[in-house]
């Protein structure tokens, strides 16, 4: 198979696996997932772009908490690479991405609509809150797609569990050092995710959605999930409101 024919494969294969084309959708993703795609990351942002089309945004978590912390609060826009698979942080250095500033939960994106995605994420206290791309996904009708990484690594289920406030969630504030693209700096303050004595499972999300919000396909050889953005986070809410540990279990 040539880069040209994977890259139409991996569009017809979203298309039919209910991913809207001129539509926004942050993507979670495993490459190996997927089997052997001739261009490799490149390819498969390709494959994404086509099938979103000339309207569509695309957006992916270029989170960076393993690297920037209490002991390293050092955040460069431009230079501090994403904790959360190969593909992010090849989109993250590909020309035309824009990046979020955020220190531990920045998202990248590329499309007509990534600036207003994207811009207010600073305004933030939490990694998730209001201003955050996450929120505005939900707000703006958006997608989330599991690209062969099943439910669980889902950075929109934290949007939720802003919303809640349950026990685990919240830890220390910790003042960043921001170094913007242009050299300039800033500071910002910001509560971190805690999770102390839990494993997160995101995965109890599924079973919700079934029949309602998700739709489950196939691109090459990998398993799709692909959430309604505000049906995952009402479903999800919902569920944190009668149980709050429900998508967490204990470490002990």
């Amino acid at each position: 198979m040539t880069e040209d024919l994977a890259q139409k494969r991996i569009a017809d294969d979203l298309v039919a696996s209910g991913l809207r084309r001129g539509g926004m959708v942050l993507v979670h993703s495993s490459l190996k997932s997927m089997g052997y795609v001739p261009g490799g990351y490149e390819t498969v942002v390709r494959g994404l772009i086509n099938a979103l089309g000339p309207g569509g945004t695309l957006l992916m978590p270029a989170l960076s908490y393993a690297t920037v912390g209490a002991e390293h609060p050092v955040f460069d826009v431009a230079n501090t690479p994403s904790c959360v698979g190969a593909i992010t942080e090849y989109f993250r250095t590909r020309n035309g991405t824009t990046r979020s500033v955020h220190p531990t939960h920045s998202v990248c994106g590329l499309g007509p609509n990534a600036k207003d995605m994207l811009d207010d994420h600073h305004r933030d206290h939490t990694p998730c809150g209001a201003n955050s791309p996450y929120r505005r996904l939900r707000d703006r009708g958006g997608q989330v797609l599991m690209l062969g990484c099943g439910l669980k690594p889902n950075t929109s289920m934290h949007g939720v569990e802003e919303l809640i406030e349950p026990p685990y969630l919240f830890g220390q504030t910790i003042t960043y050092r921001i170094i913007l693209p242009d050299g300039s700096k800033s500071e910002m303050a910001c509560r971190r995710h805690s999770f102390a004595g839990f494993r997160q499972r995101y995965d109890r999300i599924g079973p919700l959605l079934e029949g309602n919000g998700m739709t489950i396909g196939e691109v090459l050889e990998a398993t799709v999930h692909i959430l309604e953005c505000p049906r995952l986070w009402e479903v999800g809410a919902s569920a944190l409101r009668r149980d709050p540990l429900f998508f967490v279990e204990s470490r002990a």
